[in-house]
């Protein structure tokens, strides 16, 4: 980045001091979202940095004649400096005057964009110069390097040795990195507040006890698939980082009940915890976790299969977890009817309950959970093959407020459960992949109520006939996602293959051949050639579904369905509380979960 050249005008008589070094320290306790929803954030959140004192004496001002502009609040400066979404445009800013310069210059290092390779170079070079007019590496709090994740290696974070004071750093996917290069960075920062080092496999224990020795205050951590790193490290992040509040360990299969123990036994502000895949944990460890963690919101433990029911049946009597909202039992097999009425019991404000793949589940399970009411958004029981018709239609009546519901391969539901489905007023998507007793009626049905409600985005089944599918496209035309894969209606006919998206390069060839997906543009074409067959285009009519923008999920494999299911942990909306969100708040809840069992 090129530096800002020297002016004529003389220093005020105030020394110019990064805010960095000038604001009171955060309290330990902020609230912060640490897992950015963009790829590189540096584009999303320039904030309003700390104050300072810009003011010049009078004689001063008579003497150099300064604008009424120049004259302005460093508070006003910055709050308008701060409305600038291009970081081109603050440097021009920081050009015109020592004045602006100094109050433009920790908005556009805050959060210095790494986004192409000279980008980065030129925030290397800066941070390390020593003349340098600002300490630019003290106002650098965010960096993210993700975007160029395939180029960075130990070398390449050399020179951000220099800011210790970062709050939060993003280094997803870069997988050149060594627990040398982490280290170099994390070394000296007592400022750090998040750390994402999301597929760093080459990272160990080394980095963890680096991280705990130095950052004391950190309250987010994300080691996603760091397969190296053991207990030994984690417990001492834990014993040492206690004001953690968001613990992200997906696929750290060596992390046991030593780690989860000693998270529940020092880490009383936990409010988010993932151990996706962490097979070694047991029931010991989680009903500490739960019964201390009082602030829990979110639970997953997907795929820990020595979970059982005991995990919440001997959960200390009378006790109530009203701020657990998110929680993923997913693939717990040994999790059946009487555990969930427990957690029912337990958790009354649960919005998202994810009960995939266990199998055992019966619809004494789905009655429980219809005393969730209005609070439930959100439910998965794919494969849960043992529910009934009888169980579904009861929860439509009970929860009218869901927006996502999967009920792929119940198998016993027919067209009478799908059709009240369709009532639900807040429906954004349901999953209906091999429910073999689904007909057109079904799709008829949602159809319908598209007109005064959101309609679904996936609707499968292998009886379903054209006439449904065209219905369906016409009386929703803003569908962008639809999978007809297994309908032989549809997948055997060339001339309606034609506009479907590719395979998945890893599907086998019986799932290509199977594979009918619908996506973007291919939903538009497929609308256009049924109703070029059909020019009275008899089902068309007006279509209100909403447009939820969400990226193209296509169909996935189980295991690839779920792990998304589980997945990113998203810190938004933490500060607010549910009493007082409307509908429009709670709109965007569900879209993070946006797994289809595609099984």
């Amino acid at each position: 980045m090129t530096q800002l050249q020297e002016v004529t005008l003389p220093v005020s008589e105030t020394a110019s001091v990064s805010s960095s070094s000038s604001s009171p320290e955060r309290a330990v306790y902020d609230d912060t979202d640490f897992f950015t929803t963009q790829r590189n954030d540096s584009q999303s959140s320039l904030g309003v940095a700390s104050l300072r004192d810009m003011t010049m004496s009078s004689s001063d001002e008579l003497v150099y004649r300064i604008s009424p502009i120049s004259r302005l609040p460093s508070e006003l400066l910055i709050c308008c400096f701060s409305k600038l979404s291009s970081s081109i445009d603050l440097r021009t800013c920081m050009l015109v005057s020592k004045t602006w310069s100094s109050n433009a210059v920790d908005l556009l290092w805050h959060r210095p964009l790494c986004n192409t390779w000279r980008n980065l170079e030129n925030v290397a070079r800066s941070v390390q110069e020593p003349t340098s007019y600002y300490p630019y590496c003290s106002l650098v709090k965010r960096l993210n390097l993700s975007n160029l994740s395939d180029e960075i290696n130990d070398g390449t974070v050399q020179p951000f040795m220099h800011c210790k004071r970062i709050e939060r750093l993003t280094l997803t996917g870069c997988k050149e990195l060594t627990d040398r290069g982490v280290v170099t960075v994390v070394d000296g920062s007592t400022s750090l507040l998040a750390l994402d080092i999301t597929g760093l496999d080459a990272v160990t224990d080394h980095t963890l006890k680096a991280v705990a020795q130095n950052c004391p205050r950190l309250q987010g951590l994300n080691i996603t698939d760091c397969s190296k790193v053991t207990d030994e490290s984690l417990t001492a992040v834990a014993q040492s980082c206690r004001h953690l509040k968001r613990l992200k360990l997906n696929n750290c299969t060596l992390v046991t009940d030593e780690t989860v123990t000693a998270v529940a036994r020092h880490c009383p502000a936990m409010l988010e915890i993932d151990l996706h895949n962490c097979r070694q944990v047991t029931d010991q460890s989680i009903k500490l976790l739960i019964s201390r963690g009082r602030q829990l919101r979110e639970l997953r433990v997907a795929h820990c299969s020595q979970i059982t029911d005991d995990a919440f049946l001997e959960l200390p009597k009378h006790l109530t977890f009203d701020s657990l909202r998110i929680l993923d039992l997913t693939a717990c097999h040994q999790v059946h009817d009487d555990a969930v009425e427990k957690i029912i019991e337990t958790s009354p404000r649960l919005r998202n309950l994810v009960l995939a793949k266990c199998k055992d589940i019966t619809d004494r399970s789905v009655n429980a959970i219809t005393r969730l009411g209005k609070n439930l958004h959100y439910i998965h029981l794919g494969h849960c093959a043992q529910i009934t018709d009888a169980a579904v239609i009861h929860l439509v009546k009970m929860c009218n407020r869901i927006r996502y519901i999967d009920l792929a391969c119940c198998h016993r539901l027919t067209d009478a459960s799908v059709q009240k489905l369709a009532t639900l007023p807040k429906l954004r998507r349901i999953g209906l992949v091999k429910c073999q007793a689904i007909t057109d009626r079904s799709i008829m049905a949602l159809a319908k109520f598209g007109v005064s409600g959101e309609l679904p985005s996936k609707p499968v089944g292998p009886s379903l006939l054209e006439r449904g599918i065209h219905a369906l496209l016409n009386r929703c035309p803003k569908l962008t996602h639809l999978s007809l894969t297994g309908v032989q209606a549809f997948f055997v006919r060339e001339d309606l293959t034609a506009f479907i998206r590719d395979a998945p390069p890893e599907f086998t060839e019986h799932q290509r051949t199977m594979f009918c997906v619908f996506s973007g543009p291919g939903v538009n074409r497929l609308r256009d050639y049924l109703n070029s067959d059909d020019p009275a285009t008899i089902y068309a009519g007006e279509g209100t579904m909403y447009d939820d923008r969400e990226a193209e999920d296509g169909d996935v494999d189980e295991r690839d369905a779920d792990q998304q299911v589980t997945g990113m942990m998203n810190a938004t909306g933490l500060g607010v509380d549910d009493d007082d969100m409307n509908d429009e708040d709670e709109a965007g809840e569900g879209s993070q979960y946006g797994a289809e069992a595609d099984a």
